[in-house]
C-alpha cells in the first residue's frame, strides 16, 4: 500500500519533566522543570496544612504538584498564544462562558 506524497510519516517528541517536591512542615513546595528540546519551562507551587489538620505528607505533595501541573499548563498555553501572534494570525474572540446568555 502506497500513501500519498504529501502525507508525513508521524514524528516522535519526547519532553522530560521533572517534578521536584519539598517538604517544609507545614508547606510543601512543588517545582516543575519541563524540557521540550527547544524550550524550558519552570512553574512552582504550594500547599499549606492548616495547624489543625493531621500530619499527611501525601495530601501536600498531591496538592501542591496538581497545582504547579496547572501552573505548567498555563505556562504552555501562554506559550503557544505567544507563537501564534507571532505567526500573525488574527485572534478568534473566547467562547461564551456558560452563565453568559448566547447570542
Amino acid at each position: 500500500m502506497t500513501r500519498p506524497v504529501s502525507s508525513r510519516p508521524p514524528s516522535v517528541k519526547e519532553w522530560r519533566l521533572n517534578l521536584y517536591l519539598s517538604e517544609h512542615d507545614p508547606e510543601t513546595t512543588a517545582r516543575i522543570v519541563l524540557d521540550t528540546g527547544d524550550n524550558i519551562l519552570e512553574s512552582r507551587a504550594e500547599a499549606h496544612r492548616s495547624p489543625q489538620d493531621r500530619e499527611v505528607p501525601e495530601i501536600g505533595d498531591e496538592l501542591a504538584a496538581g497545582r504547579a501541573l496547572v501552573a505548567m499548563g498555563h505556562l504552555l498555553m501562554r506559550a503557544a498564544q505567544g507563537d501564534i501572534k507571532a505567526m500573525g494570525v488574527p485572534e478568534e474572540p473566547a467562547p461564551a462562558g456558560l452563565w453568559e446568555p448566547q447570542e
